[in-house]
């Protein structure tokens, strides 16, 4: 039926900054607390530091200063400093900046004069202030609108740019952000752009060989199968090695931006890689038992790149530039040639590489059996699996919502059922464990197929194959905040890392954080999740109010259930750091015990419970360690709740 008072009253145009905070999404995709490493305050951040990226790349300014604290930001780079009679239309004009002119930015990121003005728009209050020839000129913002326009003046600081943001907290609500993120996203410029250093909050980064770099730092020696492949051309850096993970590893940059959904560069990779060790061996091998345990990194410039949204995650450009190859031949021509001789003349390498894809084929026949049955099994299960209450939308979908998905992995049928009852069927699903799941440090991949509820789990998510499919952005391990809840987790986390890494290390994997206490008097209910908001809220409302200890999740009502998993919903991010996923299950699941003894004496505190919690320590402190901010005397973090 037509809206009846249709009319050209009915037409509204926006101005940049209203249409940027009506539709953020648009423009850095979804918001978030910070708890995810692509929730909007980092691509804010993102915004900013590509500039100076840019900066450096045409040769003005190695070194970039960048500080957060709380809820500032600060970025300092040495470049040659905004113009200074373009200063407001530079952060304030959209499709306004340099890159237009492809002399004075051939290869850049950002191409379409949005960022830095989404930035503006999204923050309560912003500054810039360029120093250009001894003249500086500042210029201060609130939501985009010019709360002081400086004159400009004498200095003597260095040329460059210096931008101070704050995120504006009725836009990303309870943000924070967490220093691990931001410190991953600073490893990858450095990578990137060797010669370039950059100061993060005091600490100094830098690389001197690239890519080599990053995969030394992300896989750990003892676990690589040959050293590392790396390969530099015009335009083009590759470095592969395989490890002892399963599936495959990539990390993929275009223009020194983090593609981190691949893109037609990955692809093309991916393809050409298979393609040369075929040649190279002269043997039709599966491809994915060549790609089985590999790790790599890929990094092209491209000229006037195509991405897939404006947080630039995914390459859709099809050419090298308006005149230059496809970038699928570009990559393979460079693949075939390079890959090819660097085998030849490494016959260590090439011995180690073939082992490696011996290895996969044998191990890829050996469950080809049990996998079909367990793939049968879990079709018939899934018209009716008790295991599973899914939702309406899925990751892999178009759909507004799908950065919503969420699963939950809940323990028994009293907690499954209060997230049931409460949860939004459009985007959240719930997938309930039935007791302790199997610990399955050591074991190969075939108790996936033959213990039915990881098979089912792995259904589930639609991981098989990788993540292409994945169906919840977000999957949430909900258990309680006791010792048995905590040793679940435990075991969770153990079955992702072991054979599915890549969820935790895309940023998928989170423990739900489920109030301790609820406090309240007639007037006014406080949920508190530690002792120290607990006692925040008895001196906030006075008098002796009805104080409440949850155990489980089970206690929580429907009711109050919905009121954790929804807007407010507070998760903390797996963090998989430096250490080595083999050193850091055998650390806390092998049989190292007089070293995890010794860990857990170091790091235990006994709480004023039960008997039976103290008897079960070991595992409490155990699973302490992996999921909360523990760190090992190397000074290296593993797997971590941030």
């Amino acid at each position: 039926m037509a809206e009846p008072n249709y009319n050209e009253d009915s037409i509204r145009s926006l101005d940049w900054k209203e249409h940027i905070r009506l539709r953020p999404g648009m423009y850095i995709g979804k918001l978030g607390d910070g708890s995810a490493q692509d929730d909007g305050i980092y691509v804010l951040l993102k915004e900013i530091v590509d500039n100076s990226i840019d900066e450096f790349v045409m040769g003005s300014g190695r070194t970039i200063e960048i500080t957060v604290s709380d809820q500032k930001v600060n970025v300092r780079d040495y470049g040659r400093g905004i113009p200074l009679g373009k200063v407001i239309d530079c952060v304030s004009k959209i499709n306004t900046g340099g890159k237009y002119d492809s002399n004075a930015f051939q290869k850049s990121v950002g191409l379409n004069g949005v960022g830095t003005k989404a930035v503006n728009a999204l923050s309560t209050a912003f500054s810039v202030q360029s120093y250009r020839d001894n003249k500086t000129k500042k210029v201060e913002f609130s939501k985009g609108e010019i709360t002081i326009d400086n004159p400009i003046i004498d200095t003597t600081q260095r040329n460059g740019t210096a931008i101070t943001f704050y995120p504006d907290e009725s836009i990303f609500r309870n943000y924070h952000y967490i220093p691990d993120f931001v410190e991953s996203m600073i490893w990858n410029y450095v990578f990137l752009n060797a010669g370039l250093t950059i100061n993060f909050n005091g600490q100094k980064y830098l690389s001197e060989r690239g890519l080599y770099d990053l995969l030394t730092k992300h896989v750990g020696a003892e676990v690589m199968r040959y050293p590392i492949i790396h390969l530099k051309g015009h335009d083009i850096e590759i470095a592969m090695t395989h490890g002892q993970q399963y599936g495959e590893d990539y990390h993929s940059f275009v223009n020194g931006q983090n593609t981190t959904q691949g893109g037609t560069h990955q692809a093309a990779f991916r393809e050409a890689v298979v393609k040369t060790i075929r040649e190279f061996y002269k043997k039709e091998f599966d491809a994915s038992d060549i790609r089985g345990s590999i790790v790599a990194a890929i990094s092209v410039r491209v000229q006037e790149p195509v991405f897939e949204s404006q947080t630039k995650t995914k390459l859709g450009s099809q050419n090298m530039g308006p005149e230059g190859p496809s970038v699928r031949t570009f990559i393979n021509d460079f693949v075939k040639k390079e890959l090819d001789d660097y085998l030849h003349k490494h016959a260590d390498v090439a011995d180690a590489l073939l082992k490696r894809i011996l290895q996969s084929e044998r191990e890829r026949k050996d469950i080809a059996g049990i996998k079909k049955l367990a793939n049968d099994r879990a079709k018939k299960a899934s018209l009716h699996n008790k295991k599973l209450r899914d939702c309406k939308v899925h990751f892999n979908s178009t759909h507004e919502k799908r950065y919503e998905t969420t699963l939950f992995i809940t323990e028994g049928d009293s907690a499954s059922g209060s997230i049931t009852k409460s949860r939004d069927v459009d985007c959240q699903a719930v997938f309930s464990l039935k007791g302790k799941p199997l610990n399955c440090y050591e074991l190969t991949k075939k108790v996936v197929y033959e213990n039915e509820e990881f098979n089912l789990l792995q259904h589930a998510l639609n991981i098989e194959d990788g993540l292409d499919g994945l169906h919840y952005n977000n999957i949430v391990i909900a258990t309680d905040a006791d010792v048995d809840g905590m040793h679940i987790r435990l075991l969770m986390m153990t079955f992702f890392l072991q054979f599915f890494p890549d969820l935790v290390r895309s940023g998928h994997v989170y423990i739900l954080q489920t109030p301790l206490f609820r406090v309240r008097n007639k007037k006014e209910t406080i949920y508190c999740y530690s002792d120290e908001e607990r006692k925040a809220a008895i001196a906030k409302l006075g008098s002796k109010p009805e104080i409440t200890r949850f155990k489980g999740l089970g206690e929580i009502s429907p009711d109050e259930f919905g009121l954790f998993i929804g807007k407010d919903i507070r998760l903390d991010p797996v963090i998989l750091k430096d250490q080595t996923i083999k050193s850091l299950l055998e650390y806390y699941m092998g049989k190292n015990t007089p070293d995890r003894q010794q860990h857990i004496i170091r790091n235990l505190r006994i709480e004023k419970d039960t008997i039976e919690e103290l008897v079960s320590a070991e595992e409490s402190a155990a699973t302490a360690a992996v999921s909360h901010d523990i760190v090992d005397e190397d000074d290296t973090l593993i797997a971590e709740s941030a």
